[in-house]
């Protein structure tokens, strides 16, 4: 099993829900979260000019199985995707179990 963490704009949040649920994962956590970036000046709109340095993003947490780790990262980035700086990072790491609380059972089949 693998844990795929990803930061993201907001405003390209319900793409990659979308693209998430065409591939088939249905379930995962998410936050609304305020970072810090590599862009260092500010950005005018409308004639005002605002600060870049802190940066609100969502933060999306997501366990599948090993055979959905790539459809699960292609699906993000073909989704998350606009081609400026800032668009976010994609995180993985190993899992090592998993439980359902419900029936005990534990496993690859609990994220089922």
């Amino acid at each position: 099993m693998k844990k795929i963490e990803a930061i993201i704009r907001k405003s390209k949040f319900t793409d990659v829900k979308e693209a998430l649920h065409n591939v088939g994962v249905n379930f995962f956590s998410y936050w609304d979260v305020t970072g810090l970036g590599n862009e260092k000046e500010g950005h005018v709109y409308r004639g005002v000019t605002y600060s870049t340095s802190d940066i609100q993003r969502r933060y999306l947490s997501i366990v599948v199985n090993d055979d959905f780790e790539e459809l699960t990262i292609k699906a993000i980035l073909d989704s998350a995707s606009t081609g400026d700086v800032g668009d976010g990072k994609i995180f993985v790491s190993d899992i090592q179990e998993c439980y359902r609380i419900r029936t005990g059972e534990k496993g690859g089949q609990t994220l089922n």
